[in-house]
């Protein structure tokens, strides 16, 4: 029975944390126990579950007599996210190139051409896809740690993706960074794909800095 709750919980999980993303969810408004359980045709212990465990993702924050909340996007937010990032991405990515496989190359390519058709397709799923590209060219360093912090910080970002690509012209500077990355990576050249990442990121998180500022 703790099995089929947990599954349950999952894909409760699942489905609130893509409202979240795309904006389905106002932030700031508390959600509506009741009636999400009634549309989602669940009970509220699964649900609870699962908002419990979007807070502990950083998507959401709870007042005592109060619920849930979808967390406001902020400037120093990005900013933290954004600096972690650099401190760590760029340079787990650039030492994963040199010790990835064959398995792990054709993976790091499928993962861009996911995000590359989702761009073109299903652009609520351009997040997701962007985190499963930039995680692809980390996992092979098979540093646990390391990629757990990674992919925290990535799942935290993603609102800050949708806010970033929203401006005409950022998904195709988004896409040819993405390739030109993908290149160095698969070229081995630790170096490049360093700097790369780092281009990247800064470039995004200034863009962020300009756009909440207002």
């Amino acid at each position: 029975m703790s099995l089929v709750v947990r599954t349950l919980s999952e894909q409760i999980f699942t489905i609130i944390r893509e409202r979240i993303i795309s904006g389905d969810l106002p932030e700031e408004q508390p959600i509506r126990q009741d009636a999400l359980a009634n549309e989602l045709g669940v009970s509220k212990i699964p649900l609870r579950e699962a908002l419990a465990r979007l807070e502990q993702e950083g998507l959401l924050t709870s007042q005592a007599n109060r619920g849930f909340f979808v967390r406001s996007l902020g400037a120093g937010e990005a900013e933290e996210i954004y600096e972690l990032r650099l401190s760590i991405e760029p340079n787990a990515a650039a030492r994963a190139s040199r010790v990835a496989t064959p398995v792990d190359q054709a993976a790091a390519r499928e993962a861009l051409h996911a995000l590359d058709v989702a761009a073109h397709e299903a652009l609520h799923d351009v997040a997701l896809q962007n985190r499963a590209f930039h995680l692809a060219l980390v996992r092979p360093l098979g540093a646990a740690l390391t990629f757990q912090l990674i992919e925290r910080l990535q799942v935290l970002a993603e609102r800050y993706v949708i806010q970033h690509l929203k401006p005409a012209g950022r998904e195709d500077r988004a896409h040819e960074e993405h390739h030109a990355l993908l290149d160095a990576w698969l070229s081995r050249d630790e170096a490049r794909v360093a700097a790369l990442l780092s281009e990247h990121i800064g470039a995004t998180l200034i863009d962020l800095r300009a756009q909440l500022a207002h």
